[in-house]
């Protein structure tokens, strides 16, 4: 199962940070890996592949039926009932497959304190395989950007039309659900997380998702939001204001673009990630708000809206072709507003391109209330 092209980089990386073997319970590791969407919660439901390319399944009696349906036939599952727990079948399987006193790598949604119990009842190390699993796909490949590109574009069309549906009387609710309609009718395989869409004082907060407050009047409002292409995920940010900005708010906005596209026009290759958010920082903190830019310049995006690399102070990650991600640098003033633009950046031929084009330019994000 395991032979294909594709998870040569797999297990590459396996033998680079010596594992014998790497569990992965539900995540979008194992979406990723073998389509499997499951269920996540207190049941060890895990995938175990080995760097010899051998692989088995521990899996609850009642997710079983849907599990085997991801693998080949001959496919060798440990399966555990509730009243009898898993570890006891984890430690059987182990044991099968000369894994006892072997280095174990575990994915993010493997709990802890179920590792706990494995270290107390078998000699394994167990390490931390995130940092390898995001590596593992980091590059995409030419389909997955088209896909990206593709998802891209269709944001892009969303957030035209939002800023024609945003009026006052609105409620934030009532323009989240129009995104999502409008993802829908456009032919996304579905949004790639929940929409933000924050008016007035709530767009201080950058990942506000009430969603219950009124559009007023003079509100500038922030739209959050992405959808998925054969599993390639977009997201994109705009600032909308409804009616004529004021004089302060034109000034944080014509900052935070200006920090948006410089730093989108330093990236390429060979570069450090930090050095994009140090590009991205030195505008809004040589215009006096240093302590209102409260996140990360950007954050990596492909199979899942946030994976690696992520753009921020003190990654010497070197950007290389292949790699995709935000750039979206805010300033967020408390009981005020905030304000940010995002664009999807991907590297190719040594530079970044954006996959967002939708407008930015300040006359261009005004709503006409009229």
């Amino acid at each position: 199962m395991f032979n294909l092209k594709k998870y040569d980089k797999l297990f590459e990386l396996m033998a680079t940070y010596e594992l014998d073997a790497v569990m992965i319970a539900p995540s979008s590791d194992m979406e990723y890996l073998i389509d499997y969407h499951a269920h996540a919660d207190e049941r060890l439901n895990c995938m175990v592949i080995l760097s010899d390319k051998r692989y088995f399944h521990i899996s609850p009696l009642l997710n079983y039926e849907e599990a085997k349906n991801k693998y080949p036939e001959d496919a060798v599952f440990y399966r555990w009932a509730d009243g009898d727990g898993f570890l006891e079948t984890v430690k059987r399987s182990f044991e099968t497959y000369d894994l006892l006193d072997k280095r174990i790598g575990v994915n993010e949604t493997i709990r802890g304190i179920d590792v706990i119990d494995f270290q107390n009842m078998m000699a394994c190390t167990f390490v931390n395989a995130h940092p390898m699993l995001e590596q593992f796909r980091i590059i995409k490949s030419e389909d997955e950007i088209e896909n990206m590109k593709k998802a891209g574009a269709i944001a892009d069309e969303v957030m035209k039309e939002i800023k024609s549906f945003i009026k006052p009387g609105l409620y934030e609710y009532e323009v989240i659900d129009e995104i999502k309609r409008l993802y829908a009718k456009k032919g996304a395989d579905g949004i790639s997380f929940d929409p933000i869409v924050a008016t007035g004082k709530n767009s201080s907060m950058p990942h506000y998702n009430a969603g219950t407050s009124r559009i007023e009047l003079g509100d500038n409002v922030v739209v959050d939001c992405g959808c998925r292409v054969n599993n390639m995920c977009s997201d994109t940010s705009r600032t909308f204001f409804v009616g004529e900005p004021s004089e302060a708010q034109r000034k944080i906005y014509e900052i935070c673009l200006r920090s948006t596209m410089t730093a989108q026009e330093s990236s390429k290759t060979g570069i450090t990630a930090a050095s994009i958010d140090k590009v991205a920082r030195d505008i809004i903190d040589g215009e006096g708000y240093a302590e209102y830019f409260l996140n990360r310049t950007g954050h990596g995006i492909g199979f899942s809206v946030h994976e690696a690399p992520y753009i921020k102070a003190n990654n010497n990650l070197i950007l290389e072709d292949g790699m995709a991600f935000s750039i979206e640098p805010g300033i967020y003033i408390s009981g005020q507003f905030g304000m940010r633009v995002e664009n999807i950046i991907v590297m190719e031929n040594g530079k970044g391109i954006s996959v967002n084009n939708s407008p930015t330019a300040i006359e261009e994000v005004i709503i006409d209330v009229k």
